[in-house]
């Protein structure tokens, strides 16, 4: 394993209302969430920020879909706390009314929610997404927490054009949080928040994952146990297949190989550096939103990542 100190950030925005979901764009900029304001903003190449949709409640993850429509995991919103210049979700927002998944013409900045339940079960906490090229989509659900109890996290399928959604993984005890998958499309990862531990399925089509027997919780082979107090959040894979998972309390980007081996480590200046998304020509560019500062910044990587779909 090998750590990365001190590396060459660039800021390109500050003062975001927790920051997540970042995609890179053609043209430069970059598309991401505010989830404290219930926004999704646009930062231009020179750091100029402005409004691109307001879907309100907790917009989470984002994706670019068919047609050039922006997807959006929407938690339905969280309880906030700041101290010390630092914000952070705490709990459920007093005026949740459940999850959504939305999808915004970034023409117009319409939003319309696809989904709000999966049969007959609400969305609890939506959270991350990712593309896939059978025409869906797989996304997180984190659950949502509340004084004495939570919610048990969950993966999901659903169809593009809104018709289809699948429960394909339940349940995941500490929240399912950042998703991606392999570079041939046939393995799905997920980012478990509470327990420090990146999942991996098999995939056997839309909505169907080959399960591992009891004792996992919902079928999912353990790929790595993150050591000491680490929590996880979301994720994005490199064209070698690799997993770069945003990594919490200890402030780090964490590059896990797909057997489970910890490759490398680059420190952030931020507790909790959220999510992490490929840019540039070259897709060797990385965008990490570093969120309790209310940052995006910008650093060069070490191999390319993966060029999404619908990218």
């Amino acid at each position: 394993m090998s750590e990365t100190n001190d590396p060459p950030l660039r800021i390109l925005a500050e003062g975001l209302r927790f920051p997540e979901g970042p995609v890179a764009m053609p043209d430069g900029s970059v598309l991401l969430v505010e989830i404290a304001a219930g926004v999704i903003s646009r930062i231009g190449p020179d750091g100029q920020r402005s409004l691109a949709a307001r879907p309100g409640g907790g917009p989470n993850g984002l994706a670019m879909g068919p047609r050039g429509k922006l997807y959006v995991c929407n938690n339905g919103g969280f309880d906030w706390t700041e101290a010390g210049g630092l914000l952070r979700p705490h709990g459920q927002a007093q005026d949740y009314a459940g999850g959504s998944i939305q999808r915004v013409d970034l023409a117009t900045g319409t939003v319309e929610t696809l989904y709000t339940e999966c049969d007959g079960v609400k969305l609890r906490g939506p959270n991350d997404i990712v593309f896939d090229n059978e025409g869906g989509f797989w996304f997180s659900d984190l659950g949502k927490v509340r004084p004495r109890d939570r919610d048990h996290g969950a993966v999901f399928w659903a169809a593009a054009d809104g018709s289809r959604i699948v429960e394909a993984a339940l349940p995941v005890p500490g929240g399912a949080n950042g998703i991606g998958l392999s570079p041939d499309g046939k393995v799905l990862y997920a980012a478990e928040t509470e327990t420090g531990r990146l999942w991996a399925w098999d995939i056997e089509g839309p909505g169907r994952l080959r399960k591992h027997p009891w004792p996992s919780p919902h079928g999912g082979r353990l790929v790595c146990q993150f050591p000491g107090f680490r929590r996880l959040d979301s994720l994005a894979v490199t064209a070698a297949g690799n997993i770069c998972v945003a990594t919490l309390v200890s402030g780090e980007i964490t590059t896990v190989a797909p057997s489970g081996e910890i490759l490398r480590v680059v420190p952030m200046p931020d507790l909790m550096p959220t999510n992490i998304c490929f840019g540039g020509p070259d897709l060797r560019t990385a965008y990490v939103t570093l969120s309790t500062t209310g940052k995006l910044v910008e650093l060069p990587w070490d191999e390319p990542g993966l060029r999404l779909a619908h990218s």
